[in-house]
């Protein structure tokens, strides 16, 4: 008779190690829970000494496949949308009753060249060897993250990987969704703030310098935005005045988007920094109402995707913390963990954090009591999905003015610049004739 080896949570929701004899995978799974545990991953163990011929067959094996595929040369990460689409093909392949080894092969199939095809077929060779699919996904994590393999996990436990694949892909896709609205709404500005900056800049490299040379010809005493307006032609475009070994002060323009956005990221690299400025952005106004928004939305819709699909609570908990991707909302969630195992509620500690509008923690409250906590959950999600939405379009709404306000103080203060020095050569030519 096999060993299997499992892994599971005890009723306070710790984690047990074991092995235990059985005839297949689903009797062990049976045998787990009858002793009170609620098993996370059972695997079958492996002979050491027994498998030589296994292993020069699975190597040779490996090396035809290979051998057979050509080169699979792939750069970067798996994007959302294609691993949303093998998630809800493999899904459908489940429910028509396909054995897991010929979906996955299937897919990878009829995979494209890339990240996720190499995966895949990683996946299959890991899946063929005996390993469950979420220990295999759980190898790749830029491809498959902790909470897609702990809810496959949940999916291949309870029996019903089908439908846990399709909720998973539903929730990538409303997720990658929300993100595509806030991601579009900066288009525009960014978009008008880039050709303004150019234009200006152009002014500056190629116009005021000729209105100087004007000027110095006529010897008129210049004011002093006039001078300003200078020098920062002459330092923008790295004249001889600036000095030899200066950089010309377009480079710096165009460089400092890059330069902001590395410097940004160095600071999130580091504890304070990602805490401080998650902290600053939160209270910018109008900015910090949507990012607030996005965050409720997907912390709710991650942890009520989790619970539907059997995750147990803390772990669904721990879970939506490290992919909540904001540093306010995850000591919040530290504190519902430590809540919850120590038996209190969800929505006490939301309250005390007060990261949420009392609606929210209201309707988890309402959630906790009847039982339908997961069902709460996305709920508010999907209500504040829509609030992003309003909130967007607040932002734009108070992004388009204040550009043009801005612009238009430039494009005047340039004018404004250049016509001193004109109107004192006007009355110089006039009081000579």
């Amino acid at each position: 008779m096999p060993t299997y080896i499992y892994e599971a949570l005890n009723a306070a929701g710790k984690p047990e190690k074991g092995r235990i004899e059985a005839d297949s995978s689903d009797a062990a799974i049976a045998a787990v829970r009858l002793n009170g545990f609620f098993p996370t991953s059972v695997r079958e163990e492996k002979i050491k000494g027994a498998s030589k011929a296994d292993k020069v067959k699975t190597e040779t094996k490996k090396k035809a496949k290979k051998k057979g595929g050509g080169i699979n040369f792939s750069i970067g990460g798996v994007k959302t949308k294609i691993l949303t689409q093998f998630t809800r093909q493999l899904s459908t392949l489940q429910d028509a009753g396909l054995p897991l080894l010929r979906s996955l092969q299937i897919l990878e199939q009829q995979q494209k060249p890339g990240k996720l095809k190499t995966i895949i077929g990683e996946v299959v060779e890991d899946v063929e060897s005996g390993t469950s699919l979420s220990d295999a996904m759980g190898k790749h994590p830029k491809a498959f993250d902790r909470l897609y393999a702990k809810m496959v996990a949940a999916g291949e436990i309870g029996g019903v990987l089908d439908v846990i694949l399709q909720r998973l892909a539903n929730f990538m896709e409303k997720a990658e969704r929300l993100k595509s609205r806030v991601k579009g709404a900066m288009i525009y500005p960014i978009c008008v703030i880039v050709v303004a900056v150019g234009i200006v800049t152009g002014i500056m490299y190629f116009v005021i310098p000729k209105f100087k040379d004007i000027f110095d010809d006529f010897d008129v005493t210049l004011p002093g935005l006039t001078l300003w307006l200078i020098d920062a032609s002459l330092w923008i475009a790295g004249t001889p005045e600036q000095g030899d070994q200066a950089i010309p002060g377009f480079v710096w323009i165009m460089a400092s988007p890059f330069i902001i956005f590395f410097f940004f990221k160095l600071i999130r690299k580091t504890g304070p920094g990602r805490a401080s400025t998650d902290i600053i952005l939160m209270k910018i106004p109008v900015l910090g109402n949507l990012v607030e928004k996005t965050s409720v939305a997907r912390f709710t819709r991650t942890l009520g995707t989790l619970i539907a699909a059997g995750v147990p609570i803390l772990e669904a908990v721990l879970i939506t913390r490290d992919t909540s991707g904001n540093h306010v909302y995850e000591k919040a969630l530290t504190g519902v963990h430590d809540s919850i195992r120590e038996g209190e509620s969800v929505a006490a500690p939301l309250r005390e954090a007060k990261v949420c509008d009392s609606i929210v923690v209201n309707m988890i409250e309402v959630g906790e009591e009847t039982g339908d906590l997961d069902v709460m959950l996305m709920k508010i999600a999907d209500n504040y999905d829509e609030e992003v939405d309003v909130a967007v379009t607040a932002l734009l709404s108070l992004l388009e003015p204040m550009l043009v306000v801005v612009l238009g103080g430039i494009v005047g203060t340039i004018v404004l610049a250049l016509f001193l020095p004109l109107v004192k050569m006007i009355e110089s030519v006039s009081d000579a004739g």
